[in-house]
């Protein structure tokens, strides 16, 4: 008996992924002329109930009408517990050849991605649609946080898991009012000091979520993606925020102003520091080798083949931003 191949992952470039509300079309000439890698129109949170079918077919003008360039465009459907969920995937994927992945929200179990994905099947194999659907799922209840593992080796449609911050704080009934920032309540305090005095320090309460859904995504080979900021008049914070989780692993961020797509793609992208970094471990090694020598002290620090390893993969990851940006990428 053959076995039987499954198509692998699409890989793409999604250092920020502009929001975009579906039922806004003077926002959608706006994200066009962005320099966002993924753009999404949304038919979930940012469209009321009784504008659904609306907003669902200006999505799809949007798709077929407008010129998104190099983006990967996706919409975000509603949820499977609502009534529009199925007439968003049928209508969207079946009238719109440019649309790369479908957002599902509150992916809460791996049997809420397989579902969605054997619609898909049925929906390409029915329209003889080319080009293949890819899913990314939106992480945002503590049900998604607990199967996260289960949901990134769900199907091999899945490319990226994204933290859903907003619904998290709620379904965690942590009362943060504006979604995506630190709180000043989740901190510890020091002992005093040699003046007497005590300070506070503030902690990252989205740590083990962040952390939890990036180690299941490298796991499994799915992109891990943060969530939103939403003060977007903070974009000190914003950057934060994406330092942050790129420490972590993860390799893009949310927008949710247009004004927050450079900063993404910059922290997302090896500086100038760590490609060049990269060239010099990769000389220094290469010299070694010709010694015979597999591993070599530089400054005090041992250099070894795991550097190799990285100084690679930053190479690969600017040669993808490159191909994606035509080689015009800001280097900082």
């Amino acid at each position: 008996m053959s076995a039987t191949l499954t198509p692998p992952r699409r890989q793409r470039l999604q250092r920020s992924e502009l929001a975009v509300p579906a039922t806004s079309e003077r926002f959608f000439v706006k994200a066009c002329a962005s320099d966002a890698d993924v753009v999404f129109l949304d038919l979930e949170d940012a469209v009321a109930d009784a504008f659904k079918d609306q907003a669902r077919r200006q999505a799809v003008e949007a798709l077929n009408a407008l010129d998104w360039g190099r983006k990967s465009m996706a919409v975000r459907i509603n949820g499977l517990d609502t009534p529009w969920a199925l007439r968003d995937l049928v209508d969207i994927v079946s009238e719109c050849p440019r649309l790369d992945m479908v957002l599902l929200p509150k992916a809460g179990t791996a049997f809420d991605v397989q579902f969605v994905a054997q619609v898909l099947t049925a929906i390409e194999r029915e329209k003889g649609r080319d080009k293949r659907v890819g899913i990314e799922v939106l992480i945002e209840t503590s049900q998604g946080v607990a199967h996260a593992e289960e949901i990134a080796a769900s199907s091999d449609r899945l490319e990226a898991m994204i933290f859903g911050v907003g619904d998290y704080t709620v379904d965690m009934r942590t009362n943060d009012f504006v979604f995506g920032t630190p709180s000043e309540r989740y901190a510890v305090l020091t002992a005093p000091d040699a003046q007497g005095v005590r300070h506070r320090h503030w902690n990252d309460q989205w740590h083990f979520a962040l952390a939890r859904i990036a180690n299941a995504c490298r796991a499994y080979g799915v992109r891990a993606i943060d969530g939103p900021f939403t003060d977007f008049g903070d974009a000190e914070g914003y950057r934060a925020s994406a330092t942050r989780s790129a420490a972590l692993g993860f390799e893009g961020k949310w927008a949710i102003h247009p004004s927050q797509v450079a900063i993404a793609n910059e922290v997302y992208s090896p500086s100038a520091g760590q490609l060049a970094w990269a060239d010099k471990v990769l000389g220094t090694l290469e010299a070694a080798a010709a010694q015979g020598n597999g591993a070599i002290g530089e400054k005090g620090v041992l250099i070894d083949l795991a550097h190799a390893k990285l100084a690679h993969s930053l190479q690969q990851r600017q040669a993808t931003i490159d191909r994606h940006t035509g080689g015009n990428a800001d280097r900082r």
